[in-house]
């Protein structure tokens, strides 16, 4: 993949947060991520590649969708799969909270698991404890196995998850063991990458949460040389086992079927991403342990975004400060 594309991909999530930061504590996620797939959508069309959606927004936020299937891009230059999250956290943007971001993940053709949009069991480690987490394995056995490996006794390690009721007894069975525990409201992606950096105090992420944003996930985690295994839930195994939520969970077991995966099976980062040859892109849109969020003073807007090259572990963090009425038409009308 040419390396100028990490710019170029930079410039997409760019615009794709300062038109998510126009509905900034507004209540409605909604048109915060539809604004945020539109100037995504026209910013990408305008990067000469020929791009493919493979992993895009769903029924889970029931959100308009960058869909997957979609093509973007110029129809010039190298074929590539995309996968997306205009707003990686739609509700922390509408109500004005820590950690929303805008993501984008670009690899080579085939490199992305086609996983549909549903829940996936998640497991994230930084490079110090790479080939020692194992899904199939309990998670205080996790921990144990991430702390040898750190050379940490347990009461230093810190692991971060989502403050979801699904997690509760495990959020208490980890803190029983001493081990501290950051739960954040959203945010996923964003808590995956802090496992990797040097700078950040989270030794380990464990959640259910989006697949969508697991494959995003695994992209970074393989450039950043970390390690992650995950495994796709369906609905009826995560939010309960009723008639709606059964039925929901029967369309999601044939759909995996008929893209080559099984629910409930292990899957390891290769299996979510199998090329270092990936390009990955996050702009803060409102600020974060990540990255700051984005300052606006009148006609111009701050913006910081993270950009990781796989194939040199390249780590980028661009600060752009942005003359909204000097961008072009078809972007303004979305950010201002």
């Amino acid at each position: 993949m040419k390396r100028e594309l990490a710019i170029e991909f930079s410039r997409v999530t760019e615009a794709a947060a300062l038109a998510g930061y126009k509905w900034l504590g507004r209540g409605d996620k909604n048109s915060a991520d539809g604004a945020a797939v539109e100037a995504m959508r026209t910013m990408l069309n305008k990067v000469d590649i020929q791009g493919d959606i493979v992993i895009g927004e769903g029924e889970i936020d029931q959100a308009p969708m960058l869909f997957i299937g979609e093509k973007v891009g110029s129809g010039k230059g190298e074929p590539l799969d995309i996968a997306v999250d205009p707003i990686e956290g739609t509700r922390m943007t509408a109500m004005g909270q820590n950690n929303a971001i805008a993501v984008l993940a670009a690899a080579e053709k085939g490199a992305f698991l086609k996983a549909p949009d549903m829940y996936m069991e998640k497991l994230v480690c930084g490079p110090q404890a790479k080939g020692v987490i194992d899904l199939n394995t309990n998670l205080a056995t996790n921990l144990k196995n991430v702390a040898k490996a750190l050379n940490k006794p347990l009461n230093d390690l810190t692991v971060i998850t989502l403050a979801k009721p699904r997690h509760d007894s495990m959020i208490n069975e980890i803190q029983t063991m001493g081990v501290k525990v950051f739960a954040i409201p959203d945010g996923d992606v964003a808590a995956s990458i802090l496992t990797c950096m040097p700078d950040s105090e989270v030794d380990m992420m464990y959640c259910i949460g989006g697949a969508p944003e697991g494959v995003i996930s695994a992209a970074v985690i393989r450039a950043l040389g970390g390690d992650m295994q995950g495994r796709l839930i369906s609905r009826d195994q995560c939010k309960g086992d009723t008639p709606e939520n059964r039925a929901i969970g029967n369309k999601e077991r044939v759909r995996c079927q008929s893209m080559g995966v099984t629910v409930g099976e292990k899957l390891t980062l290769n299996d979510l991403v199998s090329s270092d040859n990936v390009v990955f892109s996050a702009t803060g849109i409102t600020k974060g342990d990540l990255l700051s969020g984005i300052r606006r003073d009148g006609n111009i807007a701050h913006t910081e975004t993270l950009v990781i090259r796989g194939k040199s572990r390249t780590i980028r963090r661009i600060q752009s400060s942005h003359f909204l009425d000097r961008k072009d038409n078809d972007i303004k009308q979305v950010i201002l």
